[in-house]
């Protein structure tokens, strides 16, 4: 099993019992913390909450098989994210499964059930919160879902994938009805249908008036708004009389707001992202953060006119799997420029090659990169890595080996949730509890002092090693 009640006590030689089984020795201090705190003041809309909205269910295709609510709320108490997405409503038998073990909160918000909850365990005891005097709130869940679109338009293929959030299961059975007249809903979480954006945007409205449509991971190459292979110039282009129904765009892993704030037809649009999690442990690799009343009405207010809306937690581009251009079958990594230089044909293959986000942004762009800073100055963000990969980096550990697993629970137990640890604990505590080269590395990523090796055509880009000299 997996468990937080008020009380938490580790001793020097506990056990930690987690998700997947595995049983973890900590070497921590004792400790005995009462998390009493109230958590009224959350509910009134005095807390910054983190909002994770696009995620995908087991029932998607490429996912992992624990993308079950039980573990996307257990990862959620752990990252420190407030409101998580359901992903994947249009699926009949994961929307019967949301129906089952969710239980409505406030208004178009739902909380796991108690009987569904899984928690992490030390010493016997339930970790009903992590880290010290901080009551962890019970993760809140806002239904949402991904289509993907492929069609032609204006004599080209398009392909594209759109975020859909909705304020009720009502109104989610409505949409996926009339979707389900269109296409297959049932093989993938994510349908692809032959729907035309503007399509769907105008159906979604019509079913629910307080849905909220947001083109996704808008530069990805292949299958987004903007993309390379099938995108648009201007938002006008893909959804005409019905542009002015969309307020948010995704970011995607391989861009952030100031490289967006470099293209001008995005002016009018909020600047959101997301994690597009395929697994639970992927949650809030990007996130959004909202000061406002908890409810689904709350948040749908913040994305249309912007207040509340406070900013966002980005994926360092370069570590975004698309953000510059190349062949990774052959290993070739190119510059936007020095993609123009050798004619977009790979040297090694001789075909084309894989233009990246930095490369279609820099198509697109009409402002300087110091222009763009002062028009994203109204929207602050941070650029984080996994404390994962942190650890791993730090201490020369393989990102997915059990000596990072241990080292990243005890942290966990120790300090706080991982989105405290990496964005607000002192670095001097981190430096005590996990070792100099950990703190030194979360210092150099807050101060963004952070060299890549950037990724490229599916391949995530990787911290340069002698970052943490």
């Amino acid at each position: 099993m997996v468990t937080v009640q008020p009380a938490l006590f580790v001793k020097p030689h506990c056990v930690l019992i987690v998700a997947d089984a595995t049983v973890l020795l900590i070497d921590g201090r004792c400790m005995a913390e009462l998390y009493t705190e109230n958590t009224a003041k959350s509910d009134r809309g005095d807390k910054m909450y983190i909002a994770d909205f696009h995620i995908h269910s087991r029932y998607s295709y490429a996912t992992s098989k624990t993308c079950t609510l039980e573990y996307l709320d257990l990862w959620a108490r752990r990252k420190g994210i407030h409101i998580v997405g359901t992903g994947d409503f249009t699926h009949p038998a994961w929307r019967a499964e949301l129906k089952e073990k969710l239980a409505p909160a406030e208004d178009g918000l739902y909380i796991l059930k108690e009987e569904y909850r899984l928690y992490d365990e030390a010493d016997g005891k339930k970790i009903d919160a992590y880290g010290r005097g901080q009551k962890e709130m019970i993760p809140r869940f806002i239904i949402s879902g991904e289509i993907s679109s492929v069609y032609k338009k204006e004599g080209r293929s398009r392909k594209v994938h759109s975020l859909l959030l909705l304020p009720d299961f009502e109104a989610a059975e409505r949409i996926a009805d009339r979707l389900s007249q269109i296409g297959n809903i049932c093989s993938d979480g994510r349908p692809t249908l032959r729907l035309d954006c503007r399509d769907l945007l105008e159906l979604a409205l019509d079913e629910c008036g307080n849905s909220i449509y947001i083109p996704a991971h808008i530069w990805t190459p292949h299958f987004s708004v903007f993309g390379e292979f099938s995108g648009f110039e201007t938002p006008d282009e893909c959804f005409g009389d019905m542009t002015s129904y969309v307020y948010a765009m995704e970011t995607g892993l391989s861009s952030d707001p100031l490289m967006n704030r470099r293209v001008s037809v995005l002016d009018d649009y909020r600047l959101i992202s997301n994690s597009d999690a395929h697994s639970p442990g992927n949650l809030g690799r990007e996130a959004t953060l909202f000061d406002v009343e908890l409810s689904y009405r709350g948040i749908a207010e913040a994305i249309r006119t912007g207040n509340g809306l406070c900013g966002t937690i980005e994926f360092f581009p370069q570590e975004g799997k698309y953000h510059l251009d190349g062949h990774r079958k052959c290993g070739v990594c190119f510059t936007p420029a020095e993609t123009k230089a050798h004619g977009g044909v790979c040297p090694v293959c001789g075909r084309a090659v894989t233009v990246g986000v930095a490369h279609r942004i820099e198509e697109m762009a009409d402002r300087s990169e110091e222009e763009a800073k002062s028009a994203a100055g109204k929207e602050p963000f941070e650029s984080l890595i996994p404390l994962k990969e942190v650890i791993a980096m730090a201490n020369g550990f393989a990102v997915k080996g059990k000596r990072t697993e241990r080292e990243y629970m005890r942290l966990l137990v120790q300090l706080d949730p991982e989105f405290e640890v990496l964005r607000k604990i002192p670095v001097e505590q981190i430096s005590r509890t996990a070792g100099e080269q950990t703190g030194c590395l979360v210092d150099k990523l807050r101060k963004g002092k952070i060299k890549w090796n950037s990724g490229f055509d599916g391949e995530y880009g990787t911290i340069d090693p002698g970052v943490i000299q």
